[in-house]
């Protein structure tokens, strides 16, 4: 069955070129004297990227393989303007960034509702040899060609905005917790990598409020080198405010599971340790609460690599410790070294060299680079000023 989360296409882009301005002389018998009266030529359309809170992948542009605005229409006699070119909008979910396919180079991000960024301006249209007339030149025979149309293969990559990202090995209980604080109905089972796509549930708090939680996939070691399904959706956890790391509680080796978590977060972006972090204890109905409190000491005695790791114990299952990680997770959230800074082109450049590497493999492996058209560069004219063209009506 062919999955519904898509977080990232491969699209051919392509602006429509301006119309061309007309060359005519009016030459009636009520007018003898008309002169030149070629109207301009109309512009093309231009490609918009619109952020839609509406939508939470990229799904619906899977198939749109070429996205193509209209041409301007040529300008006409009787000083006739051309039609424009419509304008196409793309609309992408928000935490969408976008690179040129061909050079791997960061183009823009759309990080709310409504913002709109211009990908691909349209050609300008020509001027009719009306707008060339003067005292000393009544009878301009010239026009201008419109402005070529720009083209651009691009690659739309998905980050996840969330207020927690869940970090944790396969089967460490985070879609469970997921359920459990929300009303996402992730799929649970006992067996590694129940979870192949991420999912979003809004967590309630209390007085109304809520966060919204990112459940993604388990990230194995050796994640970063591309093990496993980890390095698919490691970006996923780039744009989260605050990182939960989930280790259960029957693991031989706790502090070791969540410093190899920790390792893999670092080699995949080291930024991503300056985030405050919160470590949960899960699957805590298995333990008796003498070993819960020897866990507790030692792992408090553990000093990390952060002062920012609170630890909490849990049990999706039974409800433990759940409202304490709420009010955890809460304070952490609305701490003052915390705040959620906007989102900058910057924050997107990291790593991105690791990020279009890949893409070319994942995306020959789905077979996205088939049946993609390319112009030739003889079918794009150069526009020059003042390169003329006679109207046939002329």
């Amino acid at each position: 069955m062919e999955s519904n989360f898509v977080d990232y296409v491969k699209i051919l882009c392509r602006s429509g070129k301006g119309g061309r301005g007309s060359m005519h002389l009016k030459h009636v018998k009520y007018n003898p004297n008309g002169g030149p009266d070629g109207g301009d030529g109309g512009k093309g359309g231009s490609i918009i990227l619109r952020g839609n809170h509406n939508y939470w992948t990229l799904l619906h542009l899977k198939y749109e393989r070429h996205i193509f605005a209209e041409h301007g229409g040529n300008g006409g006699k009787d000083k006739c303007h051309g039609t424009d070119g419509k304008d196409v909008y793309i609309d992408v979910p928000c935490g969408t960034v976008v690179y040129n396919a061909e050079t791997g180079k960061y183009v823009c991000d759309v990080t709310y509702d409504g913002q709109e960024v211009l990908l691909l301006k349209g050609g300008r249209g020509g001027l009719g040899n009306f707008q060339f007339r003067s005292a000393t030149n009544q009878a301009p025979r010239y026009a201008q060609p419109g402005e070529p149309m720009q083209e651009m293969t691009i690659i739309l990559e998905l980050k996840l905005l969330a207020d927690v990202g869940l970090v944790g090995f396969p089967n460490a209980g985070k879609s469970t917790l997921v359920s459990a604080l929300s009303n996402a109905r992730p799929k649970i089972a006992n067996y590694p990598f129940t979870t192949m796509e991420p999912s979003l549930g809004i967590v309630g708090y209390r007085d109304n409020k809520s966060f919204v939680m990112a459940d993604i996939p388990g990230i194995i070691e050796g994640a970063s080198e591309g093990k496993g399904l980890g390095l698919r959706f490691l970006r996923h956890i780039e744009r989260n405010s605050l990182l939960l790391f989930m280790v259960p509680g029957d693991t031989d080796d706790i502090k070791r599971e969540y410093e190899i978590l920790l390792n893999e977060l670092k080699q995949f972006n080291p930024e991503m340790l300056d985030k405050h972090r919160v470590l949960a204890v899960t699957k805590c109905d298995l333990l008796d609460d003498e070993l819960i409190e020897m866990l507790k000491s030692d792992l408090k005695s553990h000093n990390g690599d952060s002062p920012h790791c609170e630890i909490v114990f849990i049990s999706a299952v039974t409800g433990f410790g759940l409202e304490e990680l709420k009010d955890v997770l809460w304070r952490e959230l609305n701490a003052e070294s915390n705040k959620l800074a906007a989102v900058t082109a910057e924050d997107t450049l990291v790593h991105r060299d690791k990020d279009m590497s890949r893409f070319a493999e994942e995306l020959a492996d789905e077979g996205e680079d088939e049946d993609i058209e390319y112009i030739d560069e003889d079918e794009i004219e150069d526009l020059e000023d003042f390169e003329y063209e006679e109207d046939e009506d002329a």
